[in-house]
């Protein structure tokens, strides 16, 4: 399978904060949480841009302190009234999201404070967002996009990411 990778570069990132900020003001969420690894970079340019304050949350490596526990604290800080913006690189499979949701709604969270938002987001997701900066259609967009934050990752590592989801780009 050959892959085709498409760089997201820094100056799309930087449109995209600023498309995503001014879509969610009106909503004004209180808090953002960056989702680890692909939402952390761009969550701390929207915390700037949105003069928010920012947390990090990592399901996806199953440390609890980082995961689990957060998400309990998290959906309780729904129920106390505050308005939780989850941002995330690319909505793509919608497994992560998917998942956090699921976490959130089995600890109590109150959905209508949660939003999430991303730089891309791919229409034939399982998972449907509140922002994005760009759709994406996987039935016919079958690049591998590479953020400024993954372009360090030697070649190698980056062609296993996308082949772990392989019906992404067949």
């Amino acid at each position: 399978m050959s892959i085709v990778f498409t760089h997201f570069t820094h100056d799309e990132m930087v449109a995209g904060i600023h498309a995503i900020a001014e879509a969610a003001e009106p909503w004004t969420p209180t808090l953002l949480v960056g989702i680890g690894r692909g939402g952390l970079t761009p969550s701390v340019f929207l915390s700037h841009r949105m003069g928010l304050p920012l947390v990090s949350i990592d399901h996806s490596t199953k440390i609890a302190q980082f995961g689990e526990e957060l998400v309990s604290v998290l959906a309780r800080r729904t129920r106390d009234g505050d308005r939780l913006l989850f941002v995330e690189d690319i909505n793509d499979s919608g497994r992560t999201i998917g998942e956090i949701r699921a976490a959130l709604v089995a600890e109590g969270a109150i959905a209508s404070r949660i939003k999430f938002a991303v730089l891309l987001d791919n229409i034939r997701s399982s998972q449907r967002v509140d922002y994005s900066s760009r759709q994406i259609d996987r039935s016919v967009d079958k690049d591998w996009f590479v953020f400024p934050w993954e372009a360090m990752a030697p070649r190698d590592t980056l062609t296993a990411e996308a082949l772990e989801v392989p019906e992404r780009l067949a």
